[in-house]
C-alpha cells in the first residue's frame, strides 16, 4: 500500500480472518444461476449484521443493502451470486463437491462487497452519502440485472449516481486493470431448429435430412467473421451445442442448434446476428427444408463501455492505493456480461437515464502461481494460467481477497463525499 490507507481500510486487517471464512464458505456451496437461495441469505445476512436496510427476494434471488449517511451521491456496488455449470478441479481443500463452482470469481466479488461494505459502515465519519451494495443473480445466463432493474431496485433504493463493479482476471493479486473503450462485449444467444423429414438411413432420398443442413449451417457460419466483418472488429461466432436424432440408422426430422455472436459494438452485433439468421434460412430453403427454421433469442447483453471521465477517477485512486506500476490498461475483450444495463443501456427497463459506470478487472494470481507459470512476459503468462469459466480457476485468497476489498473501498470512497 503507498502512503496513508483511507481510514476504512486501516481497519481491514482486524476484519480479515473473518472475511476469509466467508469466502472459503461461498466457494465451498456455489449455486447456478437462478437458484441462488442460500448464497443471497449469506449476503443479506452479512450486510443486515452491520446495519444496511437490506431487501431481499429483488429479481429472484437478488439482494440490495442501503446504507444512508447523510447528504451526498448514492453509489451502488454490484456483485453476482451466481457459479457456473463446472465441476471444479483445483484440488483445493475448500473446493467445491459437486456439478457447479465458483469458476469465474464472482464469490471473490460477494467477499469484497461484503468487506467493502462492512469497513464503510464501521466508519461514518470518513464519508458522507448513500451505499448500496447488491448481489445481482443470474449473471451466468445474462438475466439477472433486467430482471433486478425490472422487479424495481433503483426504486426501491434510490437512484444511483454511479455504479461500480469489479471483475476477477488472472492478473497476479495486487493488480488492478482499466480499460477507456468497451471493456466487454455485447453478446446474443440464439437457440436454431432445422425441421427435415425423417426416414430410414437406407433411402435418404425420400427424406430431408437435418443434419446435413445443420451441419451446412455450422460451416457456413464461420464466413460471418471471416467475410462480413471488418478486419479490424472484434467478432466471434461460436456454435456451442449441435442436438440431432438417437440412431446410427434413422434419419431424424430436426437438428436443433445453439451459438453465441459476440462483438463489441452495437453495430457490429447487430449486423453478424443477421448475417447469422439469413444463413440459417438461405441453407435451409437450399435444403428444401419442409418448415421454415426456428430462431429464438434466448439473452441479449449490451456492450460494457464505462464513463471515461469516471473510469479517470477510478484509476487515480487505484495508483494512490497500489502503486503505479499495479494499475494496467484493459484491452476490449469478448468476455460478456450484463453489468451495462445498470447504466443507459438499460434506461428502457430502469426509466433512469444518466447513471455513471465504473468498471475494472482486479488481479487472482498468487505470486507463486504467477512465478511458476511458463513464461518470460506477463502475455505467455497469462496464457499459460487457468481462465475464468476453467474448472482449475480459483483466486489466491490470501492475496486477492484483501486486494479486491482495498480496490472496491478506494472506488467507492472516490465517488462518495467528503466529510
Amino acid at each position: 500500500m503507498t502512503g496513508h490507507a483511507p481510514v476504512p481500510l486501516a481497519r481491514l486487517d482486524e476484519q480479515l480472518r473473518d472475511l476469509t471464512a466467508f469466502y472459503l464458505e461461498l466457494h465451498r456451496d456455489p449455486e447456478l444461476s437462478g437458484a441462488e437461495r442460500r448464497t443471497a441469505d449469506r449476503f443479506a445476512g452479512r450486510l443486515e449484521s452491520v446495519g444496511y436496510a437490506t431487501t431481499r427476494g429483488i429479481g429472484g434471488h437478488g439482494v440490495a443493502g442501503v446504507l444512508r449517511n447523510g447528504d451526498g451521491p448514492t453509489v451502488l456496488l454490484r456483485a453476482e451470486l451466481d457459479a457456473l455449470p463446472v465441476r471444479e478441479t483445483t484440488g483445493l481443500p475448500y473446493a467445491a463437491d459437486g456439478e457447479a463452482a465458483h469458476a469465474c470469481g464472482h464469490d471473490l466479488h460477494l467477499a469484497a462487497a461484503a468487506g467493502t461494505a462492512e469497513l464503510l459502515a464501521r466508519t461514518p465519519q470518513a464519508w458522507r452519502g448513500t451505499l448500496v451494495v447488491a448481489g445481482q443473480p443470474a449473471e451466468e445466463t445474462l438475466e439477472g440485472a433486467r430482471a433486478m432493474l425490472a422487479d424495481g431496485l433503483y426504486r426501491r433504493c434510490g437512484r444511483p449516481d454511479d455504479v461500480l463493479a469489479q471483475h476477477a482476471a488472472p492478473l497476479p493479486a495486487g493488480m488492478v486493470a482499466h480499460g477507456y473503450g468497451p471493456m466487454t462485449a455485447g453478446s446474443l444467444t440464439l437457440r436454431v431448429v432445422v425441421h427435415g423429414r425423417g426416414g430410414h438411413a437406407g433411402a435418404p432420398h425420400l427424406a430431408v435430412d437435418p443434419v446435413v443442413t445443420a451441419a451446412h449451417v455450422v460451416t457456413r457460419l464461420q464466413t460471418v467473421v471471416a467475410r462480413e466483418v471488418a478486419p479490424a472488429d472484434q467478432v466471434a461466432v461460436t456454435v456451442g451445442s449441435f442436438r440431432a436424432g438417437e440412431r446410427a440408422n434413422v434419419i431424424p426430422d430436426r437438428a436443433e442448434l445453439a451459438l453465441t455472436v459476440r462483438a463489441v459494438s452495437g453495430t457490429s452485433l447487430a449486423r453478424a446476428a443477421a448475417a447469422v439468421e439469413r444463413i440459417v434460412r438461405a441453407e435451409c430453403a437450399a435444403a428444401a427444408c419442409p418448415r421454415e427454421p426456428e430462431v429464438v433469442r434466448l439473452s441479449e447483453s449490451p456492450v460494457t463501455h464505462p464513463d471515461p471521465a469516471l473510469t479517470s477517477a477510478l484509476r487515480e485512486a487505484h495508483t494512490a492505493e497500489f502503486g503505479a506500476e499495479r494499475v494496467a490498461m484493459w484491452p476490449p475483450s469478448l468476455a460478456t456480461e450484463d453489468f451495462a444495463l445498470f447504466g443507459d443501456a438499460g434506461a428502457e427497463v430502469h426509466g433512469e437515464p444518466g447513471i455513471r459506470l465504473g468498471y475494472w478487472m482486479v488481479g487472482t494470481v498468487g505470486p507463486a502461481a504467477w512465478s511458476r507459470a511458463p513464461g518470460s512476459t506477463a502475455a505467455e503468462k497469462l496464457a499459460a494460467l487457468p481462465a475464468n469459466h476453467a474448472p482449475d480457476f480459483a483466486p489466491d485468497v490470501r492475496t486477492a481477497l484483501p486486494s479486491a476489498v482495498r480496490a472496491l473501498t478506494a472506488a467507492a470512497l472516490t465517488r462518495l463525499a467528503r466529510p
